[in-house]
Protein backbone atom coordinates (compact mmCIF):
# COMPACT_ATOMS: atom_id res chain seq x y z
CA UNK A 1 0.00 0.00 0.00
CA UNK A 2 2.84 2.14 0.86
CA UNK A 3 4.49 2.14 -2.73
CA UNK A 4 1.21 2.84 -4.64
CA UNK A 5 0.50 5.45 -2.67
CA UNK A 6 3.72 7.32 -2.24
CA UNK A 7 4.83 6.64 -5.77
CA UNK A 8 1.59 6.04 -7.87
CA UNK A 9 -1.65 6.92 -6.92
CA UNK A 10 -1.99 10.77 -4.95
CA UNK A 11 -3.89 10.58 -1.34
CA UNK A 12 -7.47 10.41 -1.56
CA UNK A 13 -9.60 11.14 1.50
CA UNK A 14 -13.24 10.57 1.84
CA UNK A 15 -15.59 13.54 1.23
CA UNK A 16 -18.79 13.63 3.01
CA UNK A 17 -22.30 14.80 2.02
CA UNK A 18 -26.28 14.67 3.15
CA UNK A 19 -27.55 11.32 1.85
CA UNK A 20 -24.98 9.40 0.73
CA UNK A 21 -24.49 5.39 1.52
CA UNK A 22 -21.37 4.32 3.12
CA UNK A 23 -19.50 0.90 3.06
CA UNK A 24 -17.43 -1.41 5.48
CA UNK A 25 -14.89 -0.30 2.48
CA UNK A 26 -15.24 3.32 2.57
CA UNK A 27 -14.63 3.32 6.26
CA UNK A 28 -11.78 1.15 5.43
CA UNK A 29 -9.99 3.29 3.33
CA UNK A 30 -10.19 6.03 5.74
CA UNK A 31 -8.15 4.39 8.23
CA UNK A 32 -5.69 3.67 4.99
CA UNK A 33 -5.73 7.15 4.66
CA UNK A 34 -4.50 8.26 8.07
CA UNK A 35 -2.33 5.37 8.55
CA UNK A 36 -0.68 6.37 5.41
CA UNK A 37 -0.04 9.45 6.12
CA UNK A 38 1.24 9.10 9.88
CA UNK A 39 3.63 6.26 8.07
CA UNK A 40 4.89 8.94 5.39
CA UNK A 41 5.60 11.32 8.16
CA UNK A 42 7.04 8.94 10.24
CA UNK A 43 9.72 8.03 7.83
CA UNK A 44 10.42 11.06 5.91
CA UNK A 45 10.39 13.41 8.80
CA UNK A 46 11.71 11.23 11.57
CA UNK A 47 13.07 8.17 10.03
CA UNK A 48 13.18 4.20 11.12
CA UNK A 49 14.82 2.15 13.49
CA UNK A 50 15.11 1.23 17.13
CA UNK A 51 13.33 3.76 19.14
CA UNK A 52 13.82 1.96 22.79
CA UNK A 53 14.54 -1.08 24.13
CA UNK A 54 14.13 -4.53 21.98
CA UNK A 55 17.50 -6.27 23.48
CA UNK A 56 18.65 -9.36 22.70
CA UNK A 57 19.58 -11.23 25.89
CA UNK A 58 20.07 -14.82 26.72
CA UNK A 59 17.13 -16.52 28.01
CA UNK A 60 17.00 -17.65 31.57
CA UNK A 61 17.10 -21.34 32.46
CA UNK A 62 13.87 -22.95 32.46
CA UNK A 63 12.58 -26.08 34.79
CA UNK A 64 15.07 -28.55 34.95
CA UNK A 65 12.43 -31.26 34.54
CA UNK A 66 11.53 -29.71 31.09
CA UNK A 67 14.91 -29.93 29.67
CA UNK A 68 14.66 -30.01 25.87
CA UNK A 69 16.34 -31.79 22.81
CA UNK A 70 17.35 -27.84 21.93
CA UNK A 71 18.68 -25.26 24.50
CA UNK A 72 19.53 -22.57 22.62
CA UNK A 73 17.05 -19.63 23.52
CA UNK A 74 17.13 -16.13 23.62
CA UNK A 75 14.79 -13.50 25.10
CA UNK A 76 13.85 -10.07 23.33
CA UNK A 77 13.29 -7.24 25.84
CA UNK A 78 10.58 -5.03 25.88
CA UNK A 79 10.82 -2.37 23.32
CA UNK A 80 9.41 0.01 20.06
CA UNK A 81 10.76 0.43 16.79
CA UNK A 82 9.66 1.72 13.40
CA UNK A 83 10.18 -0.59 10.24
CA UNK A 84 11.39 0.84 6.96
CA UNK A 85 7.54 1.85 5.87
CA UNK A 86 6.89 3.66 8.79
CA UNK A 87 4.63 0.70 10.83
CA UNK A 88 5.45 0.66 14.68
CA UNK A 89 7.03 -2.32 16.06
CA UNK A 90 5.76 -2.67 19.79
CA UNK A 91 7.11 -5.62 21.66
CA UNK A 92 5.00 -5.15 25.26
CA UNK A 93 6.21 -7.18 27.16
CA UNK A 94 9.46 -9.42 25.64
CA UNK A 95 9.53 -12.64 24.58
CA UNK A 96 11.63 -15.58 25.12
CA UNK A 97 13.20 -17.42 21.13
CA UNK A 98 13.85 -20.91 20.78
CA UNK A 99 16.30 -20.39 18.05
CA UNK A 100 15.56 -23.93 16.62
CA UNK A 101 11.98 -23.91 16.55
CA UNK A 102 12.04 -19.81 15.29
CA UNK A 103 14.75 -20.83 11.65
CA UNK A 104 13.15 -22.21 8.53
CA UNK A 105 13.52 -25.76 8.35
CA UNK A 106 15.84 -25.78 5.21
CA UNK A 107 18.36 -23.35 7.94
CA UNK A 108 18.56 -26.03 10.33
CA UNK A 109 22.12 -26.80 10.67
CA UNK A 110 24.97 -27.55 13.32
CA UNK A 111 26.92 -24.95 15.28
CA UNK A 112 26.05 -21.63 13.05
CA UNK A 113 25.73 -18.16 13.35
CA UNK A 114 22.04 -16.47 13.08
CA UNK A 115 20.55 -13.13 12.97
CA UNK A 116 17.45 -12.10 15.39
CA UNK A 117 14.89 -9.70 14.25
CA UNK A 118 10.67 -8.36 14.33
CA UNK A 119 8.66 -8.07 11.69
CA UNK A 120 5.49 -5.67 12.03
CA UNK A 121 2.43 -7.88 11.71
CA UNK A 122 -1.48 -7.73 11.70
CA UNK A 123 -4.14 -10.49 12.28
CA UNK A 124 -7.99 -10.20 12.63
CA UNK A 125 -9.48 -10.74 15.88
CA UNK A 126 -12.77 -10.85 17.84
CA UNK A 127 -15.11 -12.68 16.17
CA UNK A 128 -18.22 -10.95 15.72
CA UNK A 129 -22.18 -11.79 14.15
CA UNK A 130 -23.15 -9.82 11.53
CA UNK A 131 -26.43 -7.59 11.72
CA UNK A 132 -27.37 -8.58 7.90
CA UNK A 133 -25.62 -9.95 4.68
CA UNK A 134 -24.82 -7.77 1.84
CA UNK A 135 -26.59 -8.26 -1.51
CA UNK A 136 -23.38 -6.87 -3.45
CA UNK A 137 -20.51 -8.52 -1.88
CA UNK A 138 -19.64 -12.17 -0.18
CA UNK A 139 -20.18 -11.84 3.32
CA UNK A 140 -20.68 -14.75 5.92
CA UNK A 141 -22.41 -14.77 8.82
CA UNK A 142 -19.30 -14.00 11.70
CA UNK A 143 -16.38 -11.31 11.11
CA UNK A 144 -13.73 -10.50 12.99
CA UNK A 145 -14.18 -6.78 14.35
CA UNK A 146 -10.63 -5.69 15.15
CA UNK A 147 -7.45 -5.66 13.42
CA UNK A 148 -4.65 -6.45 16.01
CA UNK A 149 -1.10 -4.82 15.04
CA UNK A 150 1.87 -7.35 16.58
CA UNK A 151 4.86 -8.27 15.21
CA UNK A 152 6.23 -11.73 14.38
CA UNK A 153 10.03 -12.92 15.34
CA UNK A 154 12.62 -13.56 12.36
CA UNK A 155 15.85 -15.72 12.58
CA UNK A 156 17.91 -16.51 9.79
CA UNK A 157 21.33 -17.71 8.93
CA UNK A 158 21.47 -15.80 6.31
CA UNK A 159 23.52 -12.47 6.25
CA UNK A 160 20.64 -9.62 6.08
CA UNK A 161 21.14 -7.73 3.85
CA UNK A 162 22.01 -3.73 4.19
CA UNK A 163 20.00 -0.63 3.32
CA UNK A 164 22.40 1.46 1.21
CA UNK A 165 19.31 3.83 0.22
CA UNK A 166 20.67 7.19 0.51
CA UNK A 167 17.31 8.72 0.89
CA UNK A 168 14.67 6.73 2.90
CA UNK A 169 11.87 8.76 2.51
CA UNK A 170 10.29 8.88 -1.25
CA UNK A 171 12.11 5.53 -2.11
CA UNK A 172 10.32 2.05 -1.47
CA UNK A 173 12.00 -0.50 0.73
CA UNK A 174 12.43 -4.08 0.19
CA UNK A 175 13.38 -5.58 3.73
CA UNK A 176 10.67 -4.92 5.85
CA UNK A 177 12.60 -6.85 9.37
CA UNK A 178 14.51 -4.93 12.05
CA UNK A 179 17.37 -6.92 12.66
CA UNK A 180 18.25 -7.11 16.56
CA UNK A 181 21.14 -8.93 16.95
CA UNK A 182 24.00 -11.39 15.53
CA UNK A 183 24.63 -14.79 18.02
CA UNK A 184 28.04 -16.19 16.59
CA UNK A 185 28.61 -19.84 17.29
CA UNK A 186 25.32 -21.36 18.41
CA UNK A 187 25.28 -24.67 19.36
CA UNK A 188 21.51 -25.60 19.74
CA UNK A 189 21.96 -28.00 22.16
CA UNK A 190 23.54 -25.37 24.20
CA UNK A 191 21.92 -22.52 26.38
CA UNK A 192 23.31 -18.95 24.86
CA UNK A 193 25.88 -17.14 26.15
CA UNK A 194 25.95 -13.60 26.81
CA UNK A 195 29.34 -12.86 24.88
CA UNK A 196 27.72 -14.70 21.78
CA UNK A 197 25.17 -11.86 21.09
CA UNK A 198 26.33 -8.97 18.90
CA UNK A 199 23.93 -6.15 19.30
CA UNK A 200 25.94 -3.51 16.81
CA UNK A 201 23.46 -4.63 13.90
CA UNK A 202 20.64 -3.10 14.93
CA UNK A 203 19.48 0.40 13.22
CA UNK A 204 19.31 3.03 15.27
CA UNK A 205 16.21 5.41 14.49
CA UNK A 206 16.99 8.49 12.14
CA UNK A 207 16.73 9.17 8.86
CA UNK A 208 20.08 8.19 8.01
CA UNK A 209 22.58 6.21 9.50
CA UNK A 210 25.85 7.81 9.86
CA UNK A 211 28.94 7.17 8.77
CA UNK A 212 31.68 7.00 11.80
CA UNK A 213 34.83 6.00 13.17
CA UNK A 214 35.28 2.93 14.46
CA UNK A 215 38.69 2.59 15.61
CA UNK A 216 42.48 3.92 15.60
CA UNK A 217 45.56 2.62 15.77
CA UNK A 218 46.88 3.85 18.51
CA UNK A 219 45.39 4.64 22.60
CA UNK A 220 43.88 7.98 23.09
CA UNK A 221 45.70 10.10 25.75
CA UNK A 222 48.71 7.19 26.31
CA UNK A 223 52.09 7.67 26.82
CA UNK A 224 54.62 6.17 23.86
CA UNK A 225 58.58 5.83 23.99
CA UNK A 226 60.29 7.95 21.28
CA UNK A 227 61.01 4.36 19.79
CA UNK A 228 57.53 3.67 19.57
CA UNK A 229 56.22 7.03 18.65
CA UNK A 230 58.59 7.04 15.63
CA UNK A 231 57.29 3.33 14.77
CA UNK A 232 53.47 4.68 14.80
CA UNK A 233 54.09 7.58 12.84
CA UNK A 234 56.37 5.97 10.22
CA UNK A 235 58.92 8.29 10.45
CA UNK A 236 61.38 5.24 9.56
CA UNK A 237 59.08 2.44 8.02
CA UNK A 238 57.10 2.58 5.02
CA UNK A 239 54.85 0.23 6.54
CA UNK A 240 54.34 2.96 9.65
CA UNK A 241 51.26 5.21 9.88
CA UNK A 242 47.83 6.38 11.68
CA UNK A 243 45.44 4.13 11.06
CA UNK A 244 41.51 5.22 10.77
CA UNK A 245 38.97 2.64 10.21
CA UNK A 246 35.46 3.71 9.49
CA UNK A 247 31.96 2.10 9.64
CA UNK A 248 31.39 1.97 5.91
CA UNK A 249 33.05 3.28 2.89
CA UNK A 250 34.32 6.90 2.33
CA UNK A 251 35.15 8.33 -1.04
CA UNK A 252 38.67 8.07 -1.99
CA UNK A 253 38.74 11.52 -3.64
CA UNK A 254 37.69 13.10 -0.55
CA UNK A 255 41.30 12.14 1.33
CA UNK A 256 42.97 15.14 0.05
CA UNK A 257 45.90 16.98 1.56
CA UNK A 258 45.27 18.83 4.73
CA UNK A 259 42.17 16.64 6.05
CA UNK A 260 44.64 14.89 8.65
CA UNK A 261 46.84 17.36 10.30
CA UNK A 262 49.85 16.02 13.09
CA UNK A 263 50.70 18.95 15.66
CA UNK A 264 53.55 18.51 17.96
CA UNK A 265 53.22 20.67 21.22
CA UNK A 266 56.81 20.61 22.81
CA UNK A 267 57.32 19.74 26.73
CA UNK A 268 60.24 18.33 28.43
CA UNK A 269 62.30 20.92 30.99
CA UNK A 270 63.75 22.79 28.27
CA UNK A 271 62.22 24.39 25.52
CA UNK A 272 58.50 24.23 25.64
CA UNK A 273 54.93 25.23 24.71
CA UNK A 274 56.28 25.81 20.98
CA UNK A 275 54.40 23.79 18.33
CA UNK A 276 55.32 22.35 14.68
CA UNK A 277 53.46 20.73 12.08
CA UNK A 278 54.34 17.23 10.98
CA UNK A 279 54.52 16.90 7.41
CA UNK A 280 52.72 13.72 5.96
CA UNK A 281 50.38 11.88 3.46
CA UNK A 282 48.04 9.23 2.64
CA UNK A 283 49.63 5.82 1.85
CA UNK A 284 46.93 3.55 1.99
CA UNK A 285 43.58 5.82 0.97
CA UNK A 286 42.32 3.14 -1.97
CA UNK A 287 39.97 0.83 -1.64
CA UNK A 288 38.87 -2.53 -3.79
CA UNK A 289 37.33 -0.48 -6.20
CA UNK A 290 39.22 2.58 -5.90
CA UNK A 291 36.52 5.02 -5.36
CA UNK A 292 35.84 3.89 -1.63
CA UNK A 293 37.80 3.34 1.32
CA UNK A 294 36.90 1.87 4.74
CA UNK A 295 39.66 3.05 6.36
CA UNK A 296 43.43 5.08 5.09
CA UNK A 297 47.31 5.08 6.52
CA UNK A 298 48.68 8.47 7.51
CA UNK A 299 52.21 8.54 7.74
CA UNK A 300 54.74 10.95 8.08
CA UNK A 301 57.02 12.27 5.48
CA UNK A 302 59.63 14.56 6.93
CA UNK A 303 62.86 13.74 9.13
CA UNK A 304 61.64 15.80 12.45
CA UNK A 305 62.01 14.04 16.25
CA UNK A 306 60.20 14.06 18.77
CA UNK A 307 61.29 14.68 22.54
CA UNK A 308 60.40 13.78 26.47
CA UNK A 309 57.04 15.83 27.62
CA UNK A 310 56.10 16.44 23.75
CA UNK A 311 52.21 16.18 23.05
CA UNK A 312 50.75 14.78 19.46
CA UNK A 313 47.59 16.11 18.48
CA UNK A 314 45.95 14.36 15.91
CA UNK A 315 43.29 15.97 13.53
CA UNK A 316 41.17 14.53 11.39
CA UNK A 317 38.97 17.16 9.60
CA UNK A 318 35.72 14.50 9.12
CA UNK A 319 33.50 17.10 7.52
CA UNK A 320 35.30 16.72 4.48
CA UNK A 321 35.84 13.25 4.17
CA UNK A 322 32.34 12.00 2.41
CA UNK A 323 30.58 8.59 2.17
CA UNK A 324 28.88 6.87 -0.67
CA UNK A 325 25.81 9.30 0.13
CA UNK A 326 28.03 12.02 -0.27
CA UNK A 327 27.85 12.87 3.44
CA UNK A 328 29.88 13.98 5.91
CA UNK A 329 31.13 11.42 8.45
CA UNK A 330 30.01 12.00 12.05
CA UNK A 331 33.55 12.87 13.34
CA UNK A 332 33.33 14.00 16.65
CA UNK A 333 35.42 11.98 19.17
CA UNK A 334 33.44 12.03 22.42
CA UNK A 335 35.26 11.41 25.32
CA UNK A 336 38.12 10.19 23.24
CA UNK A 337 36.63 6.62 23.36
CA UNK A 338 36.98 5.44 19.99
CA UNK A 339 38.40 1.66 20.60
CA UNK A 340 41.86 1.20 20.05
CA UNK A 341 42.47 -1.45 16.60
CA UNK A 342 46.01 -2.48 17.31
CA UNK A 343 49.14 -2.17 14.72
CA UNK A 344 47.76 -2.41 10.88
CA UNK A 345 50.22 -3.22 8.32
CA UNK A 346 50.61 -1.49 4.74
CA UNK A 347 48.32 -4.75 3.85
CA UNK A 348 45.90 -4.03 6.19
CA UNK A 349 46.35 -6.69 8.56
CA UNK A 350 46.37 -6.27 12.18
CA UNK A 351 49.31 -7.08 14.36
CA UNK A 352 49.74 -6.61 18.09
CA UNK A 353 50.41 -2.95 19.58
CA UNK A 354 53.82 -1.71 19.04
CA UNK A 355 56.24 -3.17 21.09
CA UNK A 356 54.92 -3.51 24.37
CA UNK A 357 51.26 -1.87 25.56
CA UNK A 358 52.17 2.16 26.22
CA UNK A 359 52.05 3.49 29.67
CA UNK A 360 48.64 2.82 31.06
CA UNK A 361 46.40 5.79 31.56
CA UNK A 362 43.77 5.36 34.18
CA UNK A 363 40.68 3.47 33.26
CA UNK A 364 37.30 5.45 32.30
CA UNK A 365 34.98 4.97 35.65
CA UNK A 366 31.81 6.40 34.27
CA UNK A 367 30.08 6.26 30.90
CA UNK A 368 31.37 2.93 29.50
CA UNK A 369 29.41 1.98 27.14
CA UNK A 370 27.34 5.12 24.62
CA UNK A 371 24.06 6.38 25.65
CA UNK A 372 22.31 3.96 22.98
CA UNK A 373 23.29 1.65 25.78
CA UNK A 374 25.44 -0.64 23.01
CA UNK A 375 29.20 -0.62 22.68
CA UNK A 376 31.72 -0.23 21.57
CA UNK A 377 32.04 3.38 21.42
CA UNK A 378 32.40 5.03 17.77
CA UNK A 379 32.63 8.64 16.92
CA UNK A 380 30.04 11.07 16.32
CA UNK A 381 26.90 12.98 17.83
CA UNK A 382 24.33 12.29 15.22
CA UNK A 383 24.84 16.06 13.67
CA UNK A 384 27.56 14.69 11.32
CA UNK A 385 30.88 16.45 10.17
CA UNK A 386 32.82 18.34 12.95
CA UNK A 387 36.49 17.25 14.37
CA UNK A 388 38.00 14.14 15.25
CA UNK A 389 40.61 14.89 18.00
CA UNK A 390 43.10 12.63 19.48
CA UNK A 391 46.67 12.89 21.00
CA UNK A 392 49.40 10.67 22.69
CA UNK A 393 52.55 11.36 24.47
CA UNK A 394 55.89 11.22 24.35
CA UNK A 395 58.76 10.08 26.67
CA UNK A 396 62.39 9.34 26.71
CA UNK A 397 62.92 5.58 25.80
CA UNK A 398 62.22 2.85 28.57
CA UNK A 399 64.03 -0.01 29.65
Amino acid sequence: MTEATTQEQPFRRLRYFHGQLLTARDFQREQEYFREKLKLRMRCLLGYGVVCGLFVEPAPPGDPKEKTEHQAKVRITAGLGVDCDGNEVVVPGGCAIDLWDALHEDERTGTTTVWIGVEYSERAVEPTRTVFNSACADTSDCDFGYTEETYCVRVTTKTPPKDDRCETCCTPCEHKVLWLARIDDVDFGKPVREEQIHLDVRRFFGRRVPTVITGVNWRHGHTYSVNEAKELLGTQKNSGGLVVRFSDGVRVDSLRRGVVEIQVIEGGAGRNADTWYMGGQFEEPTGKDGEFTDHFRYRQTTRETLQDGDRVLITVRAAFILDHCCRPVDGTNVGGRVPFIGRVKADAETETDHGHDPKPEPEPTGCLVPPTGIGPWTSGTGAGGDVFESWFFVTEERS
